[in-house]
């Protein structure tokens, strides 16, 4: 399984597909910079994905994730192209939410997020640590 973490205002926003493009003006310096290098890397900045596995299960990313937003997306499998960045990392040009096969959230307001994907469970969960 693969996760995304984003704050749910921008995933409602972005729906049906996320891009890093359209959220440029949302930015913050360091956060640019990173795109930049992306940019050189990859000729794109990528969204990023954490990989479960049996070393780093599926909590641990979802905890991770949320490190990024409110909102976590799960996939079972990613379109390609798709790159490793880490051992746990990997990186897409763009995500269809409509693709997710699960979605965690620490937010109670789920009444879009239902509408928007129905039949994709949504489970309301706690933010550890900080």
């Amino acid at each position: 399984m693969f996760y995304h973490g984003i704050n749910r205002e921008y995933a409602e926003k972005q729906f049906p597909i996320l891009s890093p493009r359209r959220s440029l003006s949302h930015k913050t310096g360091e956060q640019l910079s990173d795109r930049l290098h992306l940019i050189r890397q990859f000729g794109l900045e990528p969204l990023h994905l954490l990989e479960a596995s049996e070393d780093y299960p599926e909590q641990t990313c979802i905890q991770a994730c949320l490190h990024f937003g409110d909102t976590v997306f799960a996939f079972a499998a990613l379109q390609a192209p798709y790159w490793q960045l880490s051992m746990h990392e990997l990186a897409v040009p763009i995500l269809d939410l409509r693709n997710a096969c699960a979605i965690f959230t620490t937010n109670n307001d789920i009444f879009r997020l239902k509408s928007s994907l129905p039949g994709i469970p949504i489970t309301i969960v706690e933010k550890f640590g900080d």
